[in-house]
């Protein structure tokens, strides 16, 4: 098993589970009758062949010794893919309460990594799925591949393979935003070169990336400008606090063309209103609870470092500390502030190699990456509050078996130090963003969902659109 494989496993506790996950909402297709979705469960069940990725489990020589993966050669998929309804009275409010139930609990070892729940009992007809996997087994981006190659561009194809079933995914539209997930999982393939890194044996990173001296020197002063654009210090919040196992989801869906109307009315990225819209939303939910630090918080953003118009096909990707100026009231100043934040993070970056760029990235993700693996308390107070991520998604409308996708809607991994975490999805038009938090630490987390369309229209008004 890779390194970066078995380090999500190493780094897990009952407190800390390593999947991800993502809420897929859809509209059933006109005319079907109560038992349709029950049909759909049944049909998912036929397959005899399971896509290798997601037909092996961890296993142990003699219970010791490094993390392998063998194939479960007896599959049970009525464990793995499983019906439920909701209760009365069948409200977003219930969906999302279940939803956080099952994100919290921990995958079986002994089986393949992975969980599908179809569930049913909305009030209004639309029903949802579920889907979670280990970080060992998939990175953010490629679990939603994953799943997207169960959908279709037309309402008309009919049967669906299963999502576990074994077929080459096939290449679809997305829309290119600046930032990206899946980030996470890249960055701890290096993390014992990180670790290297921080602890100063150069020569030692060098040696795992076969970086240059000349791009260890470009690493170093990347690092160090960052550094020093603001203070490598996030305040104390709420946020950043030993979680439990328990989670809270919150879930909604913005127009991009609301994004898209600020950023051409005021020059700014897509990505740069979106970071102005949760400063705004997080400034005033730490606020509700009477908890809003005199410093500003600081978002970790997976950003790219492409110019616009550049197709090359290599990874041009990094992340960048992004001062969020929740200590200024005034949405005008605190947009401002966002922007230049991300602006210097990215020019820190610019001119680095692709390895170079990850190096950056994995000194500043280290604290994340490698506390849940050593549990020492220097790494559970990070230099940075949350991770605010932005993942490409499709650009056309999907439909399962004729029905129509309304949504999807990612669920991350809050760790300690990190009790929420905020990322967002395209999906034919819509803006999904996705609220994972822990369930002690972060009450009343719906409210942050408004708190998100009022700190949108301020920037609305702000930009006079």
């Amino acid at each position: 098993m890779p390194i970066n494989d078995s380090l999500f496993l190493l780094a897990e506790s009952r407190q800390t589970p390593m999947h991800v996950g993502g809420m897929l909402l859809f509209e059933p297709p006109t005319g079907v009758g109560p038992g349709w979705l029950a049909e759909q469960y049944r049909a998912s069940l036929e397959p005899t062949e399971i896509d290798p990725r997601l037909s092996r489990r961890p296993y142990r020589v003699a219970g010791a010794g490094p993390w392998e993966w063998e194939r479960d050669e007896q599959i049970d998929l009525e464990y793995h893919v499983r019906h439920s309804a909701l209760p009365y009275p069948g409200r977003i409010r219930e969906l999302l309460t279940l939803i956080g139930r099952l994100h919290g609990s921990l995958l079986d070892r002994s089986r393949p990594l992975w969980e599908t729940h179809l569930i049913e009992g909305l009030a209004d007809g639309r029903f949802a799925a579920y889907t979670k996997m280990h970080h060992a087994l998939v990175d953010g981006v490629s679990a939603m591949k994953i799943l997207e190659r169960s959908l279709s561009t037309s309402p008309d194809t009919m049967p669906q393979p299963a999502m576990w079933s074994p077929r080459p995914s096939r290449p679809r539209e997305t829309v290119e935003v600046e930032s990206a997930s899946g980030l996470s999982g890249r960055i701890s393939g290096v993390a014992s070169a990180v670790g290297g890194a921080v602890s100063g044996a150069v020569g030692g990173v060098k040696a795992l990336t076969g970086a240059s001296e000349a791009t260890l020197r470009q690493v170093v002063r990347a690092f160090q400008e960052q550094a020093a654009a603001m203070p490598f210090q996030a305040p104390r919040s709420p946020l950043n606090v030993s979680i439990t196992g328990a989670r809270r989801f919150a879930a909604e869906d913005w127009s991009v063309e609301r994004f898209q109307a600020i950023r051409a009315a005021t020059g700014a990225t897509f990505n740069d209103v979106l970071m102005g819209m949760c400063a705004g939303a997080l400034r005033r939910y730490l606020i509700d609870l009477g908890e809003l630090p005199d410093d500003p918080l600081v978002a970790m953003v997976p950003v790219s470092l492409r110019d616009e118009g550049d197709e090359d096909t290599n990874n041009a990707i990094g992340v960048v500390l992004c001062n969020l100026g929740t200590h200024l009231d005034d949405p005008e100043e605190r947009f401002a502030w966002v922007r230049h934040s991300m602006e210097q993070g990215k020019l820190s970056l610019k001119g680095l190699t692709p390895t170079g760029a990850m190096l950056v990235s994995g000194l500043t993700f280290a604290p994340l990456a490698l506390g849940p693996l050593f549990r020492f308390e220097a790494f559970r107070r990070p230099p940075f509050n949350l991770v605010i991520s932005n993942v490409p998604g499709p650009r056309e409308q999907l439909y399962w078996n004729g029905a129509k996708l309304l949504g999807d809607y990612p669920l991350s991994i809050p760790s300690h130090g990190q009790a929420m975490n905020i990322t967002a999805t395209t999906v034919a038009g819509q803006l999904n963003i996705g609220i994972t938090g822990d369930r002690n630490a972060l009450p009343s987390l719906q409210r942050l969902l408004e708190h998100l369309e009022t700190s949108l229209a301020e920037l609305e008004t702000l930009a006079g659109v």
